[in-house]
């Protein structure tokens, strides 16, 4: 007995396979954008030469790039394709202060480009239009959350990246996070021959920080403070008039988070009372959302990553430790989105380690791209030709769309 041909199912083996020949026929050049990155680290908003490797790559191919975009002079958008159906891929490529690409970037702006490239040729066929994002300034300064506040997403119907790390895991678990610099005013003296004079600025920070250190007892589940004295006085015999601090404060969700940052102000405050010094409190980026990534793109790409030989952590696994915090958190609360992480052989290292920057330069990272490509790839694929999906995202993208449309309609002082 014979079984006719399913014209879905052919319809989707060829589409997978045209990506896995794409991301293979690109190889070579996805590795060495990925090399190219990491050895010229950049930090948050100045990433010029990462950008610019990135939109030339793409360029080359055939997108139509546009860069600056939202006002960020490190921001990118590359289109391919004219379908109804816009899939976002967002790349990543700022580094960190002294340890450069410790969080690996430079595979998530490859891996981006590559599963970009493994769609263009086929988007027209599969009714998408292939947006790669270039996102400046993850570590610090919310690209992101910026390009979502600026209309950037207003039409992404989905939108992928995937993370190096440690573990393979689909479904990861971040958490909300702002950063607050403090900044203590008090007044210089000499401090052997007139101390009574000054007003101790470097007391007021220590005050504030023994404060924290006792509260941290008393934290909810999942709330975190960590942070790091950036001015702290220009000599022993002067009284510091000036010292600052900035502090990153995280917790599961907004609320907690709301709740944790009320407490570590007052924390700020009592330094400045019990020393007689000034003190303002600067929110120095955009406030991170913990991630909420789309159920159905999240088992997509595990059952993809899987068929390229790769072990996900099981659903229950994948819910015990914590990636840290990210703005992509902010596009998954906004629209259907994933950010896994892939695993590359780092030994015992951890992101934002020396040891894991260099692990990030290796064969297991470039192999990292290549599949992290395909397997976003092959997700974009689904999502295509999935009709019942293909319709909830393409609704899901309009809804969005006409509320930020009203909204500006409001904020320009029209009738809604």
């Amino acid at each position: 007995m014979s079984t006719a041909p399913h014209p879905a199912a052919d319809r989707s083996a060829a589409a997978r396979a045209h990506c896995r020949d794409r991301v293979q026929h690109h190889e070579a050049e996805l590795v060495e954008l990925s090399r190219s990155i990491h050895a010229e680290p950049e930090l948050a908003f100045a990433e010029h030469r990462s950008a610019a490797k990135v939109a030339d790559l793409l360029a080359r191919h055939g997108f139509a790039v546009r860069t600056p975009v939202a006002d960020l002079d490190t921001a990118l958008v590359a289109e391919s394709g004219s379908g109804e159906l816009v899939v976002g891929i967002c790349a990543e490529y700022d580094a960190l202060p002294e340890v450069g690409h410790a969080c690996g970037h430079n595979v998530i702006a490859a891996a981006g480009v590559g599963a970009a490239l493994a769609l263009a040729g086929i988007a027209d066929d599969l009714g998408i239009t292939v947006r790669l994002i270039g996102t400046p300034a993850e570590e610090t300064g919310g690209g992101k959350v910026l390009m979502l506040e600026r209309g950037v997403f207003d039409d992404v119907a989905m939108a992928m990246m995937v993370h190096p790390g440690p573990e393979e895991v689909c479904r990861p678990t971040s958490l909300a996070i702002t950063d607050l610099e403090v900044r203590y005013t008090g007044r210089a003296a000499h401090a052997a021959a007139a101390p009574q004079l000054g007003r101790n600025a470097a007391d007021a920070l220590t005050v504030a920080q023994v404060a924290i250190g006792l509260l941290r007892q008393h934290l909810e589940p999942r709330q975190m403070v960590h942070g790091i004295v950036t001015a702290g006085g220009a000599a022993p015999n002067i009284v510091p008039a000036h010292t600052a601090a900035v502090y990153n404060l995280r917790a599961a969700e907004a609320r907690s988070l709301q709740r944790l940052e009320n407490r570590i102000r007052a924390c700020f405050e009592a330094g400045a009372t019990a020393t007689g010094c000034e003190h303002e409190v600067v929110q120095i980026s955009p406030v991170y959302a913990e991630l909420n990534p789309d159920g159905w793109l999240s088992e997509v790409y595990g059952r993809a990553i899987t068929e390229l030989g790769r072990e996900p952590l099981d659903r229950g696994d994948e819910q015990g430790p914590v990636i840290g915090s990210t703005d992509m958190g902010n596009v998954t609360q906004a629209l259907p989105a994933i950010h896994p992480m892939i695993a590359v052989d780092c030994g015992d290292a951890v992101n934002h380690q020396a040891e894991f920057a260099a692990a990030c330069a290796t064969p297991a990272a470039d192999r990292a791209v290549l599949d992290a490509a395909l397997a976003m790839a092959w997700t974009g694929v689904a999502a295509a030709l999935d009709g019942a999906q293909r319709d909830r995202l393409l609704a899901a993208a309009r809804d969005r769309s006409a509320r930020s449309s009203s909204e500006q309609i409001c904020t320009s002082g029209g009738v809604a």
